[in-house]
C-alpha cells in the first residue's frame, strides 16, 4: 500500500509539472500588450490596436493577407495621402454601394468656403447680380447674401454652408456620387492661382479630391472654366500641366474610344467665346500649338449653345460637344427636341454628342430678375423627362448638371427643408433628401441594360 501511494504521488507530481510546463509555454505566446484576463488573439482584430495603450498606430501586416487589406484595415482619420504615387491601400469605402457607371458624368464645383476652413464664407455669400438693363435692374434688390442662414441658393444643403476643402465634405460628396451609380465627376477647374470673380484658387486641393474619389472607385475629368485671357497658347500649357501633374493618378479619367484610344476628356466651358481659328491652332494637326498626336492629346468637348455653333465646333477641331444647361428651351443646345438632330450631325462628322440633363433650374437667389428661366422639378418628373430624352438618342456619355451648383438650383446633392425669418428655402419634399441620387441610380442601371441592346 505504501509503495502504491508513493507511485501515485510521483505520478501526480509529474502530471502537475507537465501541466505547468504547458501553461508557461502558452504564456510566452500571448501578445506582450495583452492585459491579464484578455482572451488570447484579441490583438489580431482590426479594432484592437485602437483600444490598447501605446499601440494605436501599430499594424502587423504579416497577420493580414493581401486579399483582406482592402476590407479589414482601418486607416486612422489623420492619415491622408495627397500625392499621385504610392496611393495607400485602404478599406473599400464603397462597400455596399452600387457599381459606378462611367458613362454618367456629373459637373462638380469646389468653389465653396466657410470660416472654419477658409477664414470666410466663399460663394455662399454670392452677390445679387444686376441686370444689364438699368431700367430693369432698378426694380430688383442688390447686395450680398449673409450665411449661414442666408445663402446664395434657393435650396439649403444637408451639410450646411460647407467648405469644399473640408476632407469630410469631399468624402461625403464622393459617397453620394457613388451611391447614385455615377462614375465620373467633371471637376470645375481654373489654373493655379486663378479663380472666378467671387471665388478663391482651388487647384491646390485637387490631389485630395483625386485621392478620395479613388477610394470610391470614381474617376475625375476636368471641366475647364473660361479663365482670364484663355487662348490656344495658355490652354496648351494648362492641358500639359493637368496631365503632367494628375495624369498618373488612378482616379484620372481616361475614355476608351471606338478605335481603342485611351485618352482623357476635357469639357471646355464657354468655348464659343473664342473664335474657331484660335481653337484650330490647338486642336488640329497642322495648328501652331497643336497637341494632336502628342502625349497631351485627348477628347475635347465644346459647349454648344446656338445652332450655328455646331459648324464652328467642327471647324475648330473639337472632338465633340455638350449642352450643359439644365433648362429645356433656354438655348438651342439645351432643348431636348433638338438632341436628335445634333446627334445625327455629330455622327456625320465623327464627333461625340454629350447631352446634359438636370433636375430643374432656379437662379433667382443670385439673378432675381431671371424667373422666366426657372424650371420646376415637379417632384423629380422634370429630371426623368430629361433622362428619357437623352436615352432616346443613345449617347455614349450622359452629363448631369449638376452635383452641387447651388446658385442655379441644378444640384442633386442632398438638400433639406429650412425656414429662417422671412427666408423659406425650397426642398425635395415629399421625398427624402437623397431622392435625386436614387433617381440617378435607377437610370444609370437602366442605361447599362439598354446599352447592351443598343450594341446588338
Amino acid at each position: 500500500m505504501t509503495r502504491f501511494r508513493r507511485r501515485t504521488c510521483i505520478t501526480l507530481i509529474c502530471l502537475i509539472f507537465f501541466v505547468c510546463s504547458i501553461m508557461m509555454g502558452l504564456k510566452t505566446l500571448r501578445p506582450d500588450s495583452a492585459a491579464f484576463g484578455n482572451p488570447f488573439g484579441l490583438g489580431l482584430l482590426p479594432e484592437y490596436p485602437q483600444r490598447t495603450t501605446g499601440q494605436e498606430n501599430k499594424i502587423d501586416s504579416r497577420k493580414i493577407s493581401k486579399k483582406d487589406t482592402v476590407t479589414q484595415l482601418k486607416i486612422p482619420d489623420n492619415i491622408m495621402n495627397t500625392g499621385t504615387k504610392g496611393i495607400l491601400a485602404v478599406h473599400d469605402e464603397a462597400e455596399g454601394l452600387p457599381p459606378p457607371n462611367y458613362n454618367f458624368h456629373i459637373f462638380y464645383y469646389t468653389w465653396f468656403g466657410n470660416p472654419q476652413f477658409d477664414g470666410k464664407y466663399i460663394h455662399w455669400n454670392h452677390p445679387l447680380l444686376q441686370h444689364w438693363d438699368a431700367k430693369i435692374a432698378n426694380n430688383y434688390p442688390n447686395g450680398k447674401h449673409s450665411p449661414p442662414d442666408d445663402i446664395g441658393s434657393s435650396f439649403y444643403p444637408e451639410l450646411g454652408p460647407y467648405s469644399s476643402r473640408d476632407p469630410s465634405v469631399i468624402d461625403a460628396h464622393m459617397k453620394q456620387i457613388r451611391s447614385a451609380s455615377i462614375g465620373v465627376l467633371a471637376l470645375s477647374w481654373y489654373p493655379p492661382k486663378m479663380a472666378d470673380d467671387n471665388g478663391e484658387p482651388t487647384d491646390d486641393f485637387v490631389p485630395n479630391i483625386l485621392d478620395i474619389a479613388h477610394r470610391y472607385k470614381l474617376k475625375v475629368a476636368f471641366h475647364i472654366e473660361p479663365y482670364k485671357d484663355r487662348d490656344d497658347r495658355n490652354l496648351h500649357s494648362n492641358i500639359k500641366y493637368i496631365i503632367d501633374t494628375y495624369g498618373s493618378h488612378p482616379a484620372f479619367y481616361r475614355h476608351t474610344t471606338n478605335t481603342g484610344r485611351n485618352v482623357p476628356i476635357f469639357y471646355i466651358y464657354d468655348s464659343y467665346t473664342t473664335i474657331p481659328e484660335t481653337w484650330a491652332n490647338l486642336l488640329t494637326v497642322s495648328g501652331s500649338q497643336s497637341i494632336r498626336n502628342t502625349p497631351y492629346d485627348g477628347i475635347f468637348l465644346a459647349l454648344l449653345v446656338e445652332e450655328k455653333h455646331k459648324m464652328e465646333i467642327h471647324r475648330s477641331g473639337f472632338d465633340g460637344m455638350y449642352t450643359y444647361f439644365a433648362t429645356n428651351g433656354f438655348s438651342y443646345g439645351s432643348s431636348h427636341q433638338n438632341w436628335s438632330g445634333l446627334k445625327a450631325f455629330c455622327n456625320s462628322k465623327n464627333l461625340m454628342f454629350v447631352p446634359s440633363v438636370g433636375p430643374g433650374y432656379i437662379d433667382t437667389s443670385i439673378r432675381p430678375w431671371n424667373s422666366q428661366n426657372t424650371r420646376n422639378r415637379v417632384n423629380g418628373k422634370y429630371y426623368e423627362t430629361a433622362l428619357n430624352a437623352a436615352f432616346l438618342i443613345r449617347p455614349d456619355i450622359i452629363s448631369i448638371t449638376s452635383f452641387n451648383e447651388w446658385h442655379e438650383g441644378t444640384q442633386i446633392e442632398k438638400a433639406v427643408p429650412k425656414k429662417v425669418g422671412q427666408i423659406t428655402y425650397q426642398d425635395y419634399l415629399p421625398h427624402k433628401p437623397d431622392v435625386y441620387l436614387e433617381l440617378t441610380r435607377k437610370w444609370a442601371k437602366k442605361y447599362s441594360k439598354d446599352k447592351e441592346q443598343w450594341l446588338m
